[in-house]
């Protein structure tokens, strides 16, 4: 777009940072950044700046300023500013268009920027958030072919783009080559994407979190298991009630998701929404001691069973359910507008049952049903005795009141299903088999009769 971009520069005291500004608008321009006077004020150079964009490219200028949160750690009065210029250009006493783009890796500040009486509400056109690469882009991104391989690593770094460049190794091609990879990265503590407390340095940079304990203390529980406000407490000896308000921070800022089990409006379902933090509290954590004395290779042998059932398994659960809402046909999820996993009491029995995907829609006071699925990481192939368990399930649900008749039932596999279930779910007609080449989008599921 020919625009342009400035980027600013942490712990750098606002006369260096405006300095800078000014040398980039300067060169920019193509003239001296002498024209600029020392003492030029954010008002004049952001002035200066559009103007100089739009000189080039009309009323379709541009200006993208990167990293605004750290200009304003010393210069908190930049989106008052950059309102002031916005209504000016509104009512004719200023710049008649332009584009301004703000970002910022602090989650906390970019989203208050527009919350409340901020400045700049209102003003913007656009509010992006850039999401994680999902499985697909990440094996793309990454560059691995192997489903198998390509589910671990996304189960141990997840979407995020930028570890691709901190890893020293290629990228691993096979499960044999991931296990080495694994030990000589993640688990090296002379690499840069080991980390000994994976939360803080994601919080480091977010001044709204910087130095308290309690939100290192919150998300670490959240990543070795604590999924509802009172299990949380009961880690941290806390009582739930003085948890609300951080985790509603760190879940509006992006660290931690919040949902509730559709069927339990008041079931609460909280997990980190970096995998990566996961895995250093569930392995590295844990293993810290082994592996800073060379211990990598063994601390990831020993690991295993916690990485398959802890991690693999979660992971490949929720997989399964974003394939259903994004890149599944429609007609698999019905009329459904929501999918999610929920927990259901079985009286007869006295038991709870868990549900890794189920798809459902309200209305009219009834819950309508239009799938239940299960989603099994483990080692073995599925067979005929899961689809009897959905049947049951399905049942319950009836039982309960819900509208079931058109639920079709589903079973993911991470190692493919035994001849008998293929055959049976042929003959049904209403049971869907997802393996992991289909959730890559290397093969298609079999589409169902409506």
């Amino acid at each position: 777009m020919d625009g342009l971009y400035v980027s600013a520069v942490a712990e750098e005291g606002t006369v260096t940072a405006r300095r800078r500004f000014a040398e980039d608008v300067a060169r920019y321009a193509g003239i001296g950044s002498g024209l600029f006077r020392d003492d030029a004020g954010w008002e004049s150079l952001l002035d200066s700046a559009i103007s100089l964009t739009m000189r080039r490219r009309g009323t379709s200028g541009l200006l993208i300023i990167d990293e605004l949160p750290y200009w304003m750690m010393h210069s908190p009065e930049l989106p008052g500013l950059l309102q002031l210029l916005y209504d000016r250009s509104q009512t004719g006493h200023g710049h008649e268009g332009g584009r301004v783009i703000v970002c910022g890796s602090a989650m906390s500040v970019m989203n208050n920027l527009l919350s409340g009486t901020k400045a700049l509400r209102g003003r913007a056109v656009v509010d992006m958030r850039l999401q994680p690469f999902d499985l697909t882009t990440t094996a793309q991104h990454w560059g691995v072919d192997d489903p198998a391989t390509a589910l671990r690593l996304h189960a141990t770094l997840g979407g995020s783009p930028g570890y691709r460049n901190l890893a020293s190794s290629p990228p691993p091609q096979s499960l044999q080559e991931f296990d080495t990879w694994i030990s000589a990265t993640v688990l090296n503590p002379g690499q840069a994407l080991f980390s000994r407390s994976e939360a803080e340095y994601l919080l480091r940079e977010d001044p709204q979190f910087t130095g308290n304990a309690l939100h290192y203390a919150i998300i670490n529980a959240v990543a070795i298991g604590a999924t509802s406000p009172a299990k949380i407490g009961g880690l941290l000896e806390r009582d739930r009630t003085s948890l609300s308000r951080p985790i509603e921070m760190l879940t509006s800022s992006g660290y931690l998701d919040y949902s509730t089990d559709p069927l339990w409006e008041r079931r609460p379902v909280i997990t980190v929404a970096d995998p990566i933090v996961r895995f250093h509290n569930l392995i590295t954590v844990p293993k810290r001691d082994l592996i800073e004395t060379g211990g990598s290779i063994q601390a990831w042998h020993e690991s295993q069973p916690t990485f398959i059932s802890r991690i693999l398994g979660p992971h490949f659960e929720e997989c399964s359910r974003e394939w259903l809402r994004r890149h599944a046909d429609p007609s698999l999820r019905g009329g459904a507008n929501m999918i999610a996993s929920t927990v259901i009491n079985d009286q007869r029995g006295r038991a709870k049952h868990e549900i890794d995907v189920i798809a459902l829609s309200r209305g009219s006071g009834r819950t309508t049903v239009s799938l239940i699925g299960e989603a099994k990481a483990t080692l073995v192939r599925r067979g005929p005795a899961d689809l009897e368990r959905l049947d049951g399930l399905k049942e319950i649900l009836r039982g309960q009141g819900h509208d079931v008749a058109s639920a079709r039932l589903a079973i993911f596999s991470l190692e493919g299903f035994h001849p008998d279930l293929a055959t049976i779910a042929r003959r049904r007609g209403d049971v869907l088999l997802v393996d992991l080449p289909s959730l890559f989008g290397k093969t298609e599921p079999p589409v169902l009769p409506k």
